[in-house]
């Protein structure tokens, strides 16, 4: 099979199509849940139903909207279409999400299940054509995993715009008013993503045209159960998830109550972590030229959990400079397996179209993205149980078991997640070599269907 490579400019141009999506993310994973508490005026109560609604949501709508990729092809793609008609309902869901009308409380609360449903909607009807994107503008694992390394770093120069910039802008833009600093800071930031969705749009090319099949859901319910590599991911995706987001969320306390910093460094400690996962975009990008990508997911994981028992152990109270030291460690590291991660999901489908002779793309792609939200509910739960548990009392000086659960949610609580992440991928085997022996199977014109993929080479 010929091998696909992309552009310099195409590279580009899909990173910032998650530069755009993460706008969303970052949001809804960092500051989204201070918005509605202390800015829109929310009672967290009812926040949290909120968020188990709209979870609810996505477990119909994500699956949905892979069936619809795998059904409809236009003139300029199966997946491209979305980031073109989609860009500007995007950008103005963003600016209504965090718009606070001067309405009554039930009046506030239904706006914000309004929006919020809203918001959710369209970031599906685009992210999922986004994710599925890489599997036909190449065929190529290394060309994949460069792409998804610009990609990567341009997700994470999203996450620094929205945790660092966004709120700067808001205390300034909101002198008056909080409420209008959020709102124009995050159009801003709508405005943006609208323009990067455009922008992914015309510098990226569907290269590649695979057979679908028209298959009832049930059927491809049934396919993917049988296909073991995409289930190795679904529950990778799960458990990394929880991790991250209980990590991202706990930051800022842990910045001002821990080591009993100002808002100036909460600031510079969050810019610390995103500032590494940066970073990590690049090296990892470089280790995989050398070394086994499957290897580097895995022990990358189960280092963080080591890092994260000697952060635990080693920084006390106080102890900023370790603490920034092994933060940075840790956040680098973290990240080392986010390209190989998402270059691995659409070698998965190829790898089920081998193993059962019938390909399911879309609903694939539409289950891995459920998959991350549902991680970020669970670890919102999480957060929530912890910090009632822990006795976190808001603006008040923490009890020393307070501070230790803080600290626990800091390092050896998702230690463990991104530990069994690490350990999950023993059980994923598609190596380059693999990959390659895969597609070679796929280009046989004379394949026999539901042939069993080759035996894989030691990873």
């Amino acid at each position: 099979m010929q091998t696909q490579r992309m552009t310099v400019l195409e590279k580009i141009g899909y990173g910032t199509g998650d530069m755009a999506v993460n706008v969303v993310i970052s949001s809804m994973m960092l500051i989204i849940t201070f918005f509605y508490t202390d800015v829109f005026g929310l009672k967290p109560s009812d926040l949290a139903l909120l968020f188990v609604a709209v979870r609810l949501i996505d477990a119909v709508t994500d699956p949905l909207m892979g069936i619809i990729t795998d059904k409809v092809k236009t003139r300029w793609g199966r997946y491209r279409p979305y980031f073109l008609f989609l860009a500007v309902p995007f950008g103005i869901s963003v600016f209504l999400t965090f718009s606070t009308p001067d309405f009554s409380y039930a009046g506030k609360l239904a706006w914000a299940y309004s929006t919020y449903t809203l918001v959710t909607l369209i970031f599906t009807g685009v992210t999922i054509p986004y994710i599925s994107i890489i599997s036909v503008l190449t065929h190529d694992p290394q060309e994949r995993l460069s792409a998804n390394g610009y990609r990567l770093f341009f997700a994470k120069i999203a996450a620094f715009l929205v945790t660092i910039i966004v709120p700067q802008l808001a205390a300034v833009w909101g002198a008056g008013s909080l409420q209008f600093g959020y709102q124009m800071a995050m159009g801003l930031m709508g405005l943006m993503a609208t323009a990067l969705f455009l922008f992914c749009f015309f510098t990226t090319t569907e290269r590649l045209e695979h057979e679908v099949d028209r298959k009832p859901f049930g059927e491809q319910v049934r396919l993917l159960v049988r296909n073991d590599q995409w289930l190795v991911l679904c529950a990778v995706c799960v458990t990394g998830t929880i991790g991250y987001v209980i990590r991202g969320s706990v930051a800022a306390y842990y910045a001002k109550y821990y080591l009993g910093g100002s808002a100036k460094m909460i600031s510079m400690f969050l810019t610390t972590g995103v500032g590494a996962a940066i970073l990590a975009m690049v090296v990892s990008t470089w280790i995989t030229k050398k070394y086994c990508k499957v290897k580097l997911f895995r022990y990358s994981q189960l280092a963080v959990g080591v890092l994260s028992v000697l952060l635990f152990v080693l920084v006390g109270p106080g102890d900023v400079m370790l603490a920034f030291v092994l933060y940075f460690l840790l956040s680098l590291i973290v990240d080392l397996h986010a390209p190989v991660f998402w270059s691995a999901i659409a070698e998965a489908v190829d790898y089920g179209e081998v193993k059962t002779g019938k390909r399911v793309a879309g609903l694939a792609f539409g289950g891995i993205s459920f998959c991350q939200k549902a991680g970020m509910g669970i670890a919102g739960a999480i957060v929530g149980g912890l910090l009632t548990y822990y006795q976190y009392v808001p603006d008040k000086v923490q009890s020393e078991f307070t501070l230790t659960g803080i600290a626990l949610m800091l390092s050896i609580i998702p230690g463990a997640f991104h530990a069994l992440m690490g350990l999950l991928m023993f059980r994923y085997r598609i190596t380059d070599a693999y990959y390659r022996e895969m597609k070679q199977q796929l280009a046989t014109p004379m394949a026999t269907p539901g042939a069993q993929p080759l035996a894989p080479s030691a990873a």
